[in-house]
C-alpha cells in the first residue's frame, strides 16, 4: 500500500473531536445526562404527588439541568434540556407539552445563567430562581395560547411552589456538584 495515499486519507478524514469540538467522553456524558433527565422525569410522572394545585411538580429532571450547568457549561445544558424535552414529549406527551416545557426551560436556563454569573447565590439560589422562571415561562405560553390574562394570578401560587421545589432540588444539586468529579 502506498504510504503517501494513507497519509493523505488520514489528513482528509474528519475525526469526531475535530468535527464536533468535543471529545467522545463529553459527547457520551451529554447522552448519559439526557437519559438520566428523561428517567427522572418519567419516574416523577409515576409518583402520585398531589400538591392540591394542578401543574405543580417537584422537577426532578431539573436536578440534571443544574448539575450540567455547573459541571458541563451552557451549551451542553441547553442540549441536555432540549433533548430531554423533545424525547420525553414525543414518547410520553404531545406538542403542547413540548411547547410549554421548552418555554419554561429556556427562560429558566437564561435566568439561572444570569443568576449564577453574579456569584451571589449558591446552587440552591440558582435553582429557586430557575424554578420560578420556568413556571413564569409556562404561564406566558398559557396566557398566549388561551388568550386569558387572568391566568397570571396563578403565578403567585406557582412562584411559591417554585421556591419550595427549587430549594429542594437546589440542595440536592449542590450536594452532587460538590461531590461529583467529571
Amino acid at each position: 500500500m502506498n504510504t503517501d495515499m494513507k497519509t493523505e486519507d488520514t489528513k482528509n478524514s474528519i475525526s469526531p473531536k475535530k468535527y464536533s469540538g468535543k471529545s467522545n467522553k463529553e459527547i457520551a456524558l451529554t447522552g448519559v445526562f439526557i437519559a438520566l433527565a428523561m428517567i427522572l422525569s418519567y419516574l416523577e410522572s409515576l409518583v402520585p404527588i398531589s400538591f392540591a394545585v394542578p401543574g405543580i411538580k417537584l422537577g426532578l429532571a431539573n436536578l440534571v439541568t443544574i448539575v450540567a450547568l455547573y459541571k458541563l457549561g451552557l451549551k451542553d445544558t441547553i442540549i441536555i434540556s432540549v433533548g430531554r424535552i423533545l424525547l420525553s414529549g414525543v414518547l410520553f406527551g404531545n406538542m403542547m407539552v413540548i411547547i410549554y416545557s421548552l418555554a419554561g426551560a429556556f427562560l429558566s436556563i437564561l435566568v439561572m445563567v444570569l443568576v449564577k454569573r453574579t456569584k451571589i447565590f449558591s446552587a440552591t439560589g440558582v435553582s429557586i430562581c430557575g424554578a420560578i422562571a420556568h413556571n413564569f415561562g409556562q404561564i406566558i405560553v398559557a396566557v398566549i395560547t388561551l388568550e386569558n390574562m387572568n391566568i397570571m394570578y396563578y403565578m403567585i401560587v406557582l412562584a411559591i411552589a417554585g421556591a419550595i421545589t427549587g430549594a429542594v432540588i437546589g440542595i440536592l444539586a449542590g450536594m452532587i456538584i460538590r461531590n461529583i468529579r467529571m
